[in-house]
């Protein structure tokens, strides 16, 4: 017989998940117009209110770089301040749960972390990244692999000896939009290297949406059957060939627990355009169309892992009223289903109905709710030759 439970099948599935989000840093990092503190301030206590306890709230590099995150030391300011905490009181989460991390692709971000840190404001968790492909990694971050490693591993030490947690980012497992295809053994020893030089997490991202559901699946089982601690191990996905949830699947049946996401999709390669003025980002956008850019969409996310029965932490219904707020916020239709369609409807949609069905079946004789012929047997019986 057919095994049908997929708990049976893929007995590494995970009943409950933990979802990140990071619209706030790599959401709005593509954004060509700068998103105002006050919205920013808005979306990060609402996210946490909604119920995400791992969130990003900024790059911490240099805004001439990428000006989007000038106010960084604000948000930061204003998420440590009694006021939230109280809120958070108020509204029942325990502040102590919440997890704030920031972005610090180089040693000089980490160094402005820590001072952070030392002013009382500083994150918990710092990110930086490495890309298997050395072309993409050099875009990033203007440095060699080798001379990367050595620089991520003395800024392990200096987070780790200021108190704060280090993610180390493994990028182009599936692929490069630079250097083409990549081998999944490099992102698994990569990942390895995080770990020998102190890293607390590891982000697997596919940046160039390159990933497909059987290799991502092979992937995430050649990572846990080497690393098998869940806890470890993060998944981000980008949407370039919208397959991002068969991904996710994918990530579920391998036994991955933690996820990130962004509100609407938002994210993708920094912006080279803020407002009216051209800015550095990260230089000539990977992709002409801004369709093909953008992450896992948090609400489509949450609605695919909450019908599967898999816990989450989330209030599902909150998280679609920020999402339509956030498409206002951005001034343009977002790519998020779930904020138009919604979950599905278990009790489905009555107004739709076409009048007068009841009055039809009084007049056949037939009883409420009878679906077939009273003549015919309680259940079908298969002519012999279909019978498997």
């Amino acid at each position: 017989m057919t095994e049908y439970n997929l708990w049976n099948i893929f007995p590494r599935m995970p009943k409950k998940v933990t979802i990140g989000d990071i619209t706030i840093r790599d959401g709005f990092q593509h954004e060509e117009k700068f998103i105002s503190t006050a919205a920013k301030k808005y979306y990060l206590d609402e996210l946490i209110f909604a119920g995400c306890r791992n969130i990003e709230v900024t790059n911490l590099g240099n805004p001439f770089i990428m000006p989007q995150f000038q106010d960084a030391e604000e948000l930061l300011t204003h998420l440590r301040s009694d006021r939230f905490k109280k809120r958070c009181e108020r509204k029942g989460v325990n502040y102590d749960d919440i997890c704030l991390t920031c972005i610090t692709i180089r040693e000089g971000a980490v160094d402005r972390a820590i001072e952070l840190k030392e002013k009382g404001i500083g994150p918990d968790r710092l990110l930086m990244m490495v890309s298997t492909e050395e072309e993409h990694h050099f875009a990033n971050s203007g440095t060699t692999l080798p001379e990367y490693w050595r620089e991520a591993e003395r800024c392990i030490k200096k987070c780790n000896d200021a108190g704060m947690k280090m993610c180390g980012t493994v990028s182009t497992i599936w692929g490069s939009p630079i250097g083409g295809a990549t081998e999944l053994k490099d992102a698994v020893e990569f990942t390895k290297r995080w770990l020998e030089i102190g890293a607390h997490d590891v982000e697997h991202a596919d940046h160039d949406g390159s990933a497909s559901a059987p290799e991502v699946y092979r992937y995430f089982s050649m990572i846990l059957d080497q690393i098998p601690n869940m806890d470890l191990h993060i998944a981000h996905f980008h949407e370039t060939k919208r397959m991002a949830s068969a991904s996710i699947l994918a990530c579920l049946q391998a036994g991955i627990t933690h996820f990130e996401a962004t509100l609407g999709g938002l994210g993708g390669q920094p912006a080279n355009f803020l407002d009216d003025c051209p800015v550095k980002g990260t230089g000539e956008y990977y992709y002409k169309d801004p369709r093909y850019v953008g992450l896992m969409c948090l609400e489509d996310l949450l609605v695919q892992i909450d019908e599967m029965g898999i816990e989450h932490g989330y209030d599902v219904d909150r998280v679609l009223k920020l999402g339509q707020q956030m498409e206002k916020t951005i001034g343009r239709r977002l790519r998020s289903e779930a904020v138009i369609n919604g979950p599905t409807e278990k009790d489905g949609h009555p107004q739709f109905a076409r009048p007068g069905l009841r009055q039809r079946k009084e007049k056949q004789g037939e009883a409420p709710g009878q679906k077939v012929p009273e003549s015919w047997g309680e259940t079908a019986v298969l002519p012999d030759h279909l019978h498997p």
